[in-house]
């Protein structure tokens, strides 16, 4: 299976997340990673969506969503023309025995600490899911208490945007 990532520009009304959201359940697949913001202007969201499925599946699906009204545009976004990154927040335990190995582990991924206390430590890291997911499994040898991650998010390189190529 091949891993995509795909950003949907639509309008900014209210129930548009569901109606993309059930056309990728529609096709059975299952979504990675989603994220949802608002764009420059207030009119239209962003949609970033990664999921993983066959080419010909994928192709179908962009197709059924350029038929959903408030679809604007549709952009696939790869390794070679997008810059991409998630945000990962993880709280581990404070333990004197493991702080330091802990925050060597951290120092190595670059974390930032944005909260520290006498019995817990929150890290902030940014990168790809690779990164992301390296990171995780590397403190998965001291105590994780919890872990909250965003979606992918993606823009496309050079002077290319999403709302260029739309009809609007």
């Amino acid at each position: 299976m091949n891993r995509y990532t795909i950003a949907v520009l639509v309008r900014n009304h209210s129930g548009v997340l569901n109606r993309v959201t059930s056309m990728f359940r529609r096709r059975q697949f299952n979504i990675s990673t989603l994220t949802v913001s608002e764009t420059e202007s207030n009119d239209y969201s962003r949609i970033t969506v990664m999921f993983e499925g066959e080419e010909q599946m994928k192709q179908q699906l962009v197709n059924q969503l350029y038929k959903l009204p408030d679809v604007c545009s549709i952009k696939e976004l790869t390794n070679e023309n997008s810059v991409s990154c998630e945000v990962l927040l993880i709280k581990m335990q404070n333990d004197a025995n493991i702080r330091n190995d802990i925050r060597a582990a951290a120092d190595a991924f670059e974390a930032k600490t944005i909260d520290y206390t006498r019995s817990t430590i929150i890290f902030q890291v940014t990168g790809d899911s690779r990164k992301i997911d390296d990171f995780i499994n590397l403190m998965r040898d001291y105590p994780i208490l919890e872990i909250c991650r965003t979606g992918i998010v993606s823009l496309e390189k050079g002077d290319s945007t999403i709302i260029k190529d739309t009809n609007l």
